[in-house]
């Protein structure tokens, strides 16, 4: 689990071969003025999702983890707290792993918690459990997946 500010988003790079390609749509393109929904990058391999919506309480939230891709999660607009826990540490499956929509769900608490504002992003690895979108009020949001 990373997380930083946009100004440092270079600097990972080097952490996965798919990472480049991704970061480089991540810099130039203007994320702020894409419509909600899914924006294809480079075939499935990497494709942005953006959301606007309210967040909700930590409580109504389960820990997440993808398989197949790496989550960098930006805050655009509104302000964010996002759960982590070590995958190997997660005891409570929800239901098993969902491979179509690349999935699973933890019924087990997060170790930590951050908050993210605009001009900072989180990046979570298949290994990170996490829970997004908790926040008081309304989010504004792109999720950049990077097939791994």
């Amino acid at each position: 689990m990373i997380l930083d500010c946009l100004d440092n988003i270079a600097e990972c790079r080097e952490l996965h071969p798919a990472l480049a390609e991704a970061l480089d749509f991540i810099r130039s393109a203007d994320l702020a003025a894409l419509s909600p929904g899914r924006h294809e990058v480079r075939d499935d391999r990497i494709y942005v999702s953006v959301s606007r919506g309210p967040g909700r309480a930590r409580d109504d939230g389960l820990l997440e983890v993808h398989r197949k891709y790496i989550d960098i999660q930006i805050v655009l607009d509104g302000r964010e707290e996002m759960g982590w826990k070590p995958l190997s540490r997660c005891a409570r499956p929800e239901a098993g792993y969902d491979a179509e929509r690349d999935i699973q769900f933890f019924q087990d608490e997060p170790d930590s918690w951050m908050t993210v504002r605009p001009g900072q992003f989180a990046v979570f690895f298949p290994w990170d459990a996490h829970l997004p979108l908790v926040s008081a009020g309304i989010v504004h949001k792109a999720v950049v997946k990077v097939g791994v």
